[in-house]
C-alpha cells in the first residue's frame, strides 16, 4: 500500500447546477487536500480522506460566491470545511472504481458513492517523484445537506435545482521513506 498526498495547486473540486431550470451554473472550490492510500495489486484495500475549504468557492461573481459562502447555502463561517472519507472501495475494471464513503457538507454527514477513474503512477520530468490522478464524479441532493435556499418560479419551477454534480480532480504525490 502506497501513501499519496493530495497536491493542492494541481488539484479541484468542480460542481454544476441548474438555474431557473434553464442553464447550467458552474463553479468550484480551490483549496482541497488530503491523503489516498493506494493499492494498485488489491483495490479495494485503497481508501481517501478528502478536505476542501468551502471558503474558497468560486463561481466567477463576487455576489454570487458570498451568497454561497452565506447561511442561505453554505455558511462557511459555520461549517468552514467540506469532507469526504471512504468506507468502502469497490473495483469496476481496469482504471476505474466506485468508492463509498461518508460526505459531510454544512455539518451534515451523509453515506454517498462516487465513481472514481485513476491514472498513473507517472514520474515527473523533474526528477522530484511520482504522481497519480484520480478523476472523481457524483451527484448529490444539495437538500440532503440542509442547503434549502431557493425562489419558486412558474410552472413549479425553482431558482436553483436540488440536484448537483460533482467533479473532483485530484494529482496525489506518492510519500516516500
Amino acid at each position: 500500500m502506497t501513501k499519496w498526498i493530495i497536491d493542492p495547486d494541481h488539484s479541484g473540486a468542480a460542481f454544476s447546477v441548474r438555474h431557473m431550470m434553464i442553464a447550467n451554473v458552474r463553479g468550484q472550490f480551490c483549496k482541497v487536500g488530503g491523503t489516498v492510500y493506494f493499492d494498485p495489486l488489491n483495490i479495494t484495500n485503497s481508501s481517501i480522506e478528502l478536505s476542501i475549504d468551502a471558503s474558497s468557492i468560486f463561481t466567477g461573481i463576487l455576489k454570487r460566491d458570498e451568497h454561497l459562502k452565506s447561511a442561505d447555502f453554505f455558511d462557511v463561517d459555520k461549517y468552514p470545511t467540506i469532507s469526504f472519507i471512504s468506507t468502502r472501495v469497490h473495483s469496476v475494471n481496469g482504471n476505474q472504481a466506485q468508492v463509498s464513503g461518508d460526505l459531510t457538507i454544512h455539518g451534515i454527514t451523509r453515506q454517498i458513492t462516487v465513481s472514481v477513474e485513476f491514472s498513473g503512477p507517472v514520474n515527473d520530468p523533474f526528477g522530484d517523484g511520482s504522481s497519480m490522478g484520480f478523476a472523481v464524479s457524483a451527484i448529490i441532493n444539495r437538500e440532503d445537506y440542509r442547503i434549502m435556499w431557493n425562489q419558486p418560479m412558474a410552472n413549479n419551477g425553482i431558482m436553483v435545482s436540488r440536484e448537483v454534480q460533482l467533479f473532483i480532480d485530484l494529482e496525489a504525490d506518492l510519500v516516500t521513506g
